[in-house]
């Protein structure tokens, strides 16, 4: 009797095994494609990414002809005109450089005036109204005006 329960319980358990490993392989193959999903969204983030970026560089460099046309243009337009024409269509961009850079100069003069006049020492006005914006755009010029005129004479343009 012993023997027959004991068959009994082994040919049940032995009957269970192929449920519990087909549990098993399930458990794995979810857990396989969780990470396969995983690893196409991340592959599609960086396609995103990469076109979002292609894009953004077809832009710019559209945007680099449509400049380079627009001198071509300006450039045509001056030389069939009269010279004083051309002189002062040539004047218009420092023109304005200068203009800015006197109201700017104006402005920071008027603060050290009135910084000083409040009783302020003048070393550390200076010091204290020369800040990281101000060296931001005085690199901006410069770089505009010698370092973009340099490279534009070397490459052509």
């Amino acid at each position: 009797m012993l023997e027959s329960l004991i068959g009994s319980l082994f040919g049940g358990l032995f009957r269970l095994a192929p449920e519990v490993l087909k549990w098993l392989d399930r458990k794995d193959e979810r857990s396989h494609e969780l990470k396969m999903f995983t690893l196409q969204t991340d592959l599609e983030k960086v396609k995103g990414t990469f076109k979002m970026e292609e894009k953004y560089a077809e832009y710019s460099t559209e945007q680099l002809k449509a400049i380079g046309e627009a001198f071509k243009e300006q450039s045509a337009t001056a030389q069939a005109s009269y010279k004083w024409v051309a002189a002062v269509s040539a004047l218009v961009r420092p023109g304005i450089t200068w203009a800015l850079f006197a109201l700017y100069c104006a402005v920071k003069i008027a603060t050290l005036s009135l910084a000083i006049n409040s009783g302020g020492a003048w070393q550390e006005v200076i010091l204290k109204s020369w800040v990281v914006e101000d060296w931001a755009m005085l690199n901006g010029i410069i770089t505009y005006w010698f370092l973009d005129r340099t490279v534009a004479k070397y490459a052509g343009r």
